[in-house]
């Protein structure tokens, strides 16, 4: 078996190469794919370094699949499917309930996997990293229990029935900053419905989903339910959007590469869901409450600002702009920096020098198109000479045009935008191409029910209420259409088929 468990992570403050400070830390090899019940060799093997993002230096070997593999993993989920499908759900969710069990019981190794590849510090790692996959699952538990797969039409129609039934194979393509939220919250919802699939995570952060993959293997769901082969979005991303014997893509990634899963997958008419980025605007009205601009700040550089639904924008009333963009520098200032296998509040690195490199010249630009720069800015933070460590930055005085305002920076970057009255607010918040989540800030309940309704996103959060257990999460625009999470990600992965005539009991 492709076991993961004893790789740990080295304690950076030995000697490099070291762990613990004693004996040699071997690179990671794991070059295999989990295909129909079994880790194989790839056909043609082609390496790809994982890198560590706090020290720059690769910490594992995995091969990069071709059309051979994509095709061997498509097979076997094709010939899997009737079985599956014809599984009654309450044996699908026993499944899904004892694949939780070994998750929780391996919680450590997922943290230690998911820190070492995309660098969230591990106390994030083992929180809120690890335990985005409990939620999922557990929400895909609560709502599979109640999940009515047959219902009547209507009491107009008693012989009609309603029957939902999965839409097949899907191709799931999942990114690097929340690996193990998003493929739980596409598997999952995926075993519960009865579709089969095929896994290409992210080579940004491999280790961790070939991890659940042998968490599936105990759990023992039947040969070629799951499959997970290693790729690029080029190569095996693009052949998985074009595969004729795949029903369905759901990806989560860039509204780009969005754009071009779209397009591929148009030829064989599959359904396609997508979640995409966002710029999510958080109004701050003059009655917020006075724990809403640390708040704000810090849920915009959590994961060190690597979360499509970070509140990027803060758009703050004329009345409290001053002061906030006072408060927000210097909560700023207060964010430490850090390694991933550092305990502690801090946020690690970004993922890879290309983001790095992006992330830098999006915070110049920001200077160069004439936003104040507050706190933060290019560079490395002080003390840093190594790894894709990026300074907590906070500009005020942003105009909504400016680039930084619009474009996706995945970045610990705040902008900070004044506008006056409710009006002023919403049509601010509303100028952009992205419509994933806003925030709303306020202690009239009333203006607060009137600006989430005005608001163009799949999701709102106010004042530091997050959403319940199995709330769908989704966008408008540009941020993607379908939805993940509790029944409505169940219903995601679903078909509906209309019956007349139906002989109930029978």
């Amino acid at each position: 078996m492709c076991r993961l468990s004893g790789m740990g992570v080295p304690d950076r403050r030995h000697a490099p190469g070291s762990l613990t400070g004693k004996g040699v830390l071997s690179m990671i090899e794991k070059r295999q794919f989990y295909v129909n019940g079994a880790w194989v060799d790839p056909v043609a093997p082609s390496d790809h370094k994982v890198i560590d993002p706090s020290t720059e230096d690769p910490c594992a070997v995995i091969s990069l699949g071709g059309q051979a593999d994509t095709d061997a993993a498509v097979a076997a989920a094709r010939a899997a499917f009737p079985g599956w499908m014809a599984t009654p759900p309450a044996e699908r969710l026993a499944l899904l309930e004892k694949l939780y069990g070994i998750y929780k019981a391996r919680a450590e190794d997922m943290a230690q996997a998911i820190s070492r590849e995309m660098g969230a510090p591990i106390d994030l790692s083992r929180q809120a990293q690890v335990g985005a996959g409990l939620g999922n699952m557990k929400g895909f538990l609560k709502a599979g229990e109640n999940f009515d797969f047959i219902r009547p039409l209507g009491e107009h129609a008693p012989n009609d029935r309603i029957i939902l039934e999965p839409v097949g194979v899907v191709g799931m393509i999942t990114p690097w900053n929340w690996p193990m939220n998003q493929i739980t919250l596409k598997v999952g919802a995926a075993m519960v419905a009865g579709c089969t699939m095929v896994l290409k995570p992210s080579e940004e952060s491999p280790l961790s989903a070939m991890l659940f993959a042998e968490m599936i293997d105990e759990a023992g769901f039947p040969p070629g339910v799951f499959n997970l082969v290693n790729g690029d979005g080029a190569g095996v991303g693009s052949q998985m959007s074009a595969h004729g014997d795949i029903d369905m893509i759901s990806f989560t990634g860039s509204s780009r590469a969005g754009r071009l899963i779209s397009r591929t997958a148009a030829d064989s008419l599959k359904r396609v869901s997508l979640e995409l980025g966002g710029k999510g605007a958080n109004l701050i009205f003059a009655d917020a409450d006075e724990k809403a601009v640390k708040r704000g700040v810090l849920h915009c550089m959590n994961n060190s600002g690597q979360s499509c639904n970070a509140p990027t924008r803060m758009l703050v009333e004329r009345s409290i702009y001053d002061e906030t963009v006072e408060a927000a520098a210097e909560m700023a200032g207060k964010i430490a920096v850090g390694p991933s296998n550092e305990e502690g509040r801090h946020i690690g690195p970004v993922v890879n020098e290309t983001q790095f490199d992006k992330i830098q010249d999006l915070i110049q630009t920001g200077i160069d198109e004439g936003a104040r720069l507050v706190a933060g800015g290019t560079g490395r933070p002080e003390g840093f000479n190594r790894g894709y460590f990026v300074k907590p930055t906070v500009f005020a005085d942003v105009s909504n045009d400016m680039t930084i305002a619009r474009e996706e920076i995945f970045g610990p970057v705040l902008s900070i935008i004044p506008f006056d009255g409710e009006a002023d607010g919403i049509e601010i918040a509303n100028d952009t191409p992205y419509g994933l989540t806003n925030y709303v800030q306020t202690q009239d309940g009333a203006r607060a029910n009137r600006v989430a309704r005005a608001l163009r996103s799949g999701m709102v959060e106010m004042n530091g209420q997050p959403r319940g257990l199995g709330a769908p999460f989704g966008g408008m625009k540009q941020s993607g259409h379908g939805r993940e999470g509790g029944a409505w990600g169940i219903e995601d992965f679903l078909e509906v088929k209309a019956v007349s005539g139906w002989t109930e009991g029978a």
